[in-house]
């Protein structure tokens, strides 16, 4: 029997700027510009500045229709995933539809590293929000945390956020990661800050390591470092906090086992977070992960006393 692809939708899940979103995926598994020491799904197995159809969009769009259709509504539509979604050669064509078929405004999540193209700019016009990142404040740091391919340069990234920046006609949030030891220091936060005022983002977004990362290296700063380091922005940045720890609301629906590992596929999650983003009891959700372990289909590690859990064979 042939195995069905992977799904390119996900979710809805919980996200800590966006409330509840339905994720889409664009490009396969770790294909990306970057190579991020503190990324969640392990090391880049594809680092690439190719861009093409790596998803065929009518499928994706066929697929998110009949997402919806099953419902809750979620907050947001985010095109994210497992990759960088500017890579998608289709990835304007894919908001064009996602907006004809719905009112649910789409969120773009990128690592922002090739926004310097007029063709990825133009590809994200007619988003109702973008989310892209600035990891470093200069080209020594870019290069040890982004680790991006050779064909991208600091200063033209950073040209790049701003240019996006001036000419885009709706909301741009900016994400800020900040590695103790490393970004996190005064500074080179300074110079990240002194960046972020030149791209003028409506929201400029702290954080920092939450899920196990790439690289043991990259590790957490504490929150009150973390709040010290947001008044050096100008306004001050805001603090992006894990979501809380209460139960879902709706926590009656029922999740596939493809819909766990959907999710796992693009995120650690621990039972908790897993609960919350598909609408289940905790307890069935601790139920489900251990059956799922049991046939080797999940994978768990255990970082800063919780337990996180990814789909077996993701890194």
């Amino acid at each position: 029997m042939t195995t069905p692809p992977p799904s390119r939708v996900y979710g809805p899940v919980p996200s800590r700027r966006l409330g509840r979103s339905l994720g889409v995926d664009l490009v396969p598994y770790k294909v990306c510009t970057y190579d991020c020491v503190y990324c969640q799904l392990g090391r880049t197995t594809s680092k690439t500045l190719r861009r093409e159809e790596y998803v065929c969009i009518d499928e994706v769009v066929a697929e998110l229709k009949e997402k919806l259709s099953a419902g809750p509504s979620p907050d947001w539509i985010g095109l994210a995933g497992s990759g960088e979604p500017t890579l998608n050669l289709r990835i304007g064509d894919c908001i064009e539809k996602i907006r004809s078929l719905t009112r649910i405004p789409v969120a773009v999540l990128t690592n922002g590293s090739l926004l310097w193209t007029p063709e990825v700019r133009d590809g994200l016009m007619g988003a109702d929000l973008v989310l892209p990142s600035l990891d470093a404040g200069d080209e020594e740091l870019f290069r040890l945390v982004n680790r991006p391919h050779l064909g991208i340069e600091f200063q033209a990234m950073a040209e790049g956020l701003v240019e996006f920046a001036a000419r885009f006609p709706r909301s741009v949030w900016l994400e800020v990661m900040l590695l103790a030891g490393v970004t996190a220091v005064e500074a080179e936060v300074k110079k990240l800050a002194a960046l972020a005022r030149r791209i003028g983002a409506e929201r400029v977004q702290l954080n920092t390591v939450v899920r196990p990362p790439c690289e043991a290296f990259a590790s957490a700063v504490p929150t009150h470092r973390m709040e010290s380091f947001a008044a050096l922005f100008s306004p001050p940045a805001e603090l992006i906090c894990p979501p809380a720890n209460a139960p879902p609301s709706g926590a009656d629906r029922a999740a596939s086992d493809e819909d766990i590992l959907a999710l796992l596929r693009r995120r650690p999650c621990t039972a908790q977070g897993l609960a919350e983003g598909l609408g289940i009891h905790v307890a069935e959700a601790v139920k489900r992960l251990q059956e799922l372990a049991a046939r080797r289909l999940v994978a768990s590690t255990h970082r800063d006393g919780a337990v996180y859990h990814t789909a077996a064979g993701n890194g």
